[in-house]
């Protein structure tokens, strides 16, 4: 998972998203603005179409991961633009759109040529739009309120901008991100506030829908209260967990860190970040969490949510958990599902007899990192295992 950071209709965006996620998908799915349309996704009907810095792009064709950087302007963020405004009152007297799916890639299309045209010649406007195609309206309309739009502002002393702000030649886009690095095009700064730092574990962690979910529980010798209150020192939380180390100062709601996981002959380094919820009244919480191994090329995210329940009278402590995960990259193309609930599993074990030692004031003995070949090790005895004992009841 690659994080960008770019500013989408005038607002600062840092996320993680798939090096595969299109501009479109992205914008649709992660920042709900659907004003973007999806129809051939391959780059011919226009319906997709908005401004990439500045200039008409299609984004059912454009890496998201390749707009590191840009400014991004859909049809939501004109709302108050001044051409597409005109244009909006010109295709509803003109009668320019029937069902309105192709509109939002129409419009923009429209203002670029607005912007640059100097007269309305017909002829020049349909080879302009020949890019957006509509199978309503039969085009009559649609070329009349752009030639309405371009008289109109050319009558009131409004001069076109010559090639309607392109600075350089290339493909939209190439001033940034992928592009800039094979161009040799200096990549416009992201102010400050709002660029995103090289250590991804610095970016915000958001939520998400795990693409895996289990449940875990165990018992440990205190009450609730005692084991909530442990719960919120990251520092001992971090101590008791196999392989995880921080690496900064955490705060009550956030700390970011580094869990070492070791497979057979293949190691990876997770740094990431979490976020932490805690509610005192329900005794329950939940930790979000996202990491990037740049070894392996791949990256996770998980959402674990605890519950604490008096046992035994209330001296012992049922910690119940609900885990959520999506691996991406390499490692999950090897981690199979069976194989991370049991890693999981002894990794809850090793939680709760580290968490009960230093509960107990015991000094923790913990391994360096999750070592999945003994894991492999152990499922593998245990499938020999299941087998001789169907041998030997047949």
């Amino acid at each position: 998972m690659t994080f960008i950071g770019l500013t989408v209709n005038g607002r600062a965006v840092n996320r993680p998203v798939d090096p595969r996620t299109h501009l479109a998908d992205f914008l649709r799915d992660q920042l709900d603005l659907t004003g973007t349309h999806l129809g051939c996704e391959h780059g011919v009907c226009g319906a997709c179409t908005l401004l990439l810095d500045d200039m008409p792009a299609r984004s059912c064709i454009t890496f998201a991961a390749a707009c590191d950087g840009a400014h991004v302007t859909t049809i939501e963020g004109l709302d108050n633009d001044e051409i597409a405004t005109e244009l909006r009152a010109a295709f509803s007297r003109e009668h320019a759109l029937q069902c309105g799916y192709c509109t939002p890639g129409m419009l923009i299309s429209a203002r670029d040529l607005v912007l640059r045209l100097e007269t309305s010649d017909e002829r020049t406007i349909r080879v302009g739009m020949s890019g957006n195609l509509c199978r309503c309206t039969g085009y009559v309309g649609i070329v009349r309120a752009i030639r309405s739009v371009i008289d109109a502002r050319r009558s009131r002393g409004i001069a076109p901008i010559h090639g309607a702000g392109r600075r350089q030649l290339g493909p939209v886009g190439s001033g940034n991100g992928t592009f800039a690095k094979f161009a040799g095009v200096a990549r416009p700064a992201i102010p400050k506030a709002h660029e995103p730092p090289e250590d991804s574990a610095a970016l915000l962690v958001p939520d998400f829908v795990p693409d895996k979910n289990f449940n875990e529980h165990f018992i440990v010798g205190f009450p609730p209260g005692k084991v909530f209150e442990m719960f919120g020192d990251l520092r001992q939380v971090a101590a008791c967990l196999p392989g995880a180390v921080l690496t900064a100062t955490p705060t009550p709601d956030r700390a970011e860190g580094l869990i070492s996981v070791k497979l057979g002959p293949i190691s990876a380094n997770f740094r990431g970040a979490v976020r932490i919820e805690r509610d005192p009244t329900t005794l329950s919480g939940r930790i979000i969490g996202i990491g990037n191994d740049q070894r392996s090329r791949s990256s996770t995210q998980g959402d674990i949510r605890y519950h604490l329940l008096p046992a035994d009278t209330g001296t012992c402590t049922r910690v119940e958990l609900s885990i959520g995960y999506s691996l991406r990259g390499f490692l999950a193309q090897i981690a199979r599902e069976g194989l991370v609930r049991d890693l999981a599993k002894r990794l809850t074990a090793e939680f709760a007899r580290n968490l009960g030692s230093s509960l107990s004031g015991t000094a923790l003995d913990q391994p360096k990192s999750l070592n999945g070949l003994v894991l492999a090790f152990h499922l593998l005895k245990k499938a020999l295992w299941k087998v001789l004992r169907g041998d030997q009841s047949a």
